[in-house]
């Protein structure tokens, strides 16, 4: 069921990124456990973390997901590949502590794949999808946090326009706020059907005619706050850059312009000489860690947005440790 629904998106792209860190020298054969080390930061499915065990046969892979259902079924996948795969439920800051944990100092590639797995969207009693009508829920992880729902509910009218507005992009924030708080004081929130028909409602006619559905912004919006996503990939980038090995490849999948754009800073900041101006010959410790690998931000084929329209919003990003951090 997992495999048959889940494409994984601009996977040939993603693993001819990391090919070059993850494949040993011609003639070169490693030992039983020294191959090299490939993390999925955002394992979902599995999809990604097959091709890249089938790939590359001397990889050993580490995967991190959120979701406790995720890790189950791709479990499962990925079982005909034995000890070759650990899977860790994890959220994608937390992979300096996975990697101490499992004494893994440096690793040589490593693929985030962000925004809502294809299992969430596709379970309706998950409250990700706008299309159908579910619990207001949007948790990743459903056994913490706090709910879509409760956002909704309980955040002060001041705090949901800034999320709108910051999070979904939202033009109509203010509107949509103001028919929000005058809903929940009639009754809370715990259905995503309702809040479709408001927004619906609350919107002018010409903001409904532009951009889809018109609840993707505020359910995108609310999705990021409930799972701290941006607040998390602040962390998550910089600490992957770290814990690649020099020769160590990262690629990064993004959804949308705000986690677009924290990849690119994080990546330019690594690009770029540290010296201070007007030095005549710039010292080694002042040399960039980081070779970008990408020219902007990849996008997928128009063949590959026919077969996957979840591939549509994808941007790919990529960059090649050549330096260790600046003492």
């Amino acid at each position: 069921m997992s495999e048959t629904r889940h494409v994984p998106v601009m996977l040939r792209r993603c693993l001819d990124m990391l090919a070059p860190a993850l494949t040993p020298p011609a003639g070169a054969s490693p030992a039983a456990g020294e191959g090299p080390v490939v993390v999925d930061c955002t394992l979902g499915l599995g999809g990604h973390s097959e091709a890249l065990l089938t790939r590359f046969p001397e990889a050993r892979l580490i995967a991190l997901d959120r979701d406790k259902e995720a890790l189950r079924l791709s479990g499962e996948r990925l079982a005909r590949f034995g000890d070759r795969a650990t899977l860790v439920h994890a959220v994608y800051d937390e992979l300096p502590e996975v990697l101490d944990r499992l004494s893994v100092p440096r690793v040589q590639g490593i693929l985030f794949d962000l925004g809502v797995s294809s299992m969430q969207l596709d379970e309706a009693d998950r409250g990700f999808a706008y299309a159908q009508d579910a619990p207001l829920d949007m948790r990743m992880d459903q056994t913490t946090g706090i709910s879509a729902a409760e956002v909704l509910n309980t955040y002060p009218p001041g705090e949901l326009v800034r999320i709108l507005r910051a999070y979904g992009e939202e033009k109509q924030a203010k509107r949509i706020v103001a028919a929000v708080v005058r809903e929940r004081e009639k009754e809370p929130f715990t259905n995503s059907a309702r809040l479709v028909e408001l927004i619906r409602d609350a919107l002018p006619q010409a903001a409904k005619r532009t951009g889809g559905n018109p609840a993707k912004r505020t359910f995108q919006a609310l999705r990021i706050e409930v799972n701290g996503e941006l607040t998390v990939l602040e962390r998550a980038v910089p600490a992957a850059v770290r814990a690649l090995a020099v020769g160590g490849r990262i690629a990064v999948l993004s959804y949308h312009s705000l986690e677009d754009r924290l990849v690119k800073q994080v990546f330019a900041a690594g690009a770029a000489t540290t010296a201070p101006p007007g030095l005549p010959v710039v010292p080694e410790r002042y040399q960039p860690r980081l070779k970008l690998l990408t020219r902007g931000a990849e996008l997928p084929t128009e063949e590959e947005i026919a077969e996957n329209r979840r591939a549509a919003p994808a941007r790919l990003r990529g960059a090649e440790r050549i330096r260790e951090d600046n003492p």
